[in-house]
């Protein structure tokens, strides 16, 4: 996953599984960041997501149109991971998104059996 901090100016990339979500939970941590925002797209986003939340990080999930749409009105038209990371954070720097609690376990099952 590529990750991106505003407050620091520069980026990192870890692994997309649990050992990754728990070395970013570390580091941001360390940096003590005011939100954490992921993107609504991919499988890979509720593990983070949960590994992040459950950690007590503020986590906000961030809509792709939304974020898309910030991009253009940047000027930024490349579409790469690192670019998007950077577009997300400036994002939810400029925008200050609501950080709303995650949905607990078994509404998160009952919405995945739904859909």
């Amino acid at each position: 996953m590529d990750v991106h901090v505003r407050q620091v100016g520069s980026g990192f990339r870890v692994a997309r599984d649990s050992n990754g979500v728990t070395s970013l939970v570390e580091q941001l941590y360390r940096l003590s960041v005011k939100a954490v925002a992921i993107k609504a797209t991919g499988g890979c986003r509720k593990v983070a997501a949960a590994g992040l939340a459950g950690a007590g990080l503020p986590v906000v999930v961030v809509y792709p149109a939304q974020v898309r749409a910030f991009a253009n009105a940047l000027g930024k038209r490349a579409k790469a991971d690192a670019i998007d990371a950077a577009v997300i954070a400036h994002f939810v720097e400029a925008t200050a998104p609501a950080i709303r609690p995650l949905v607990d376990g078994e509404t998160r099952l009952l919405a995945d059996l739904v859909a």
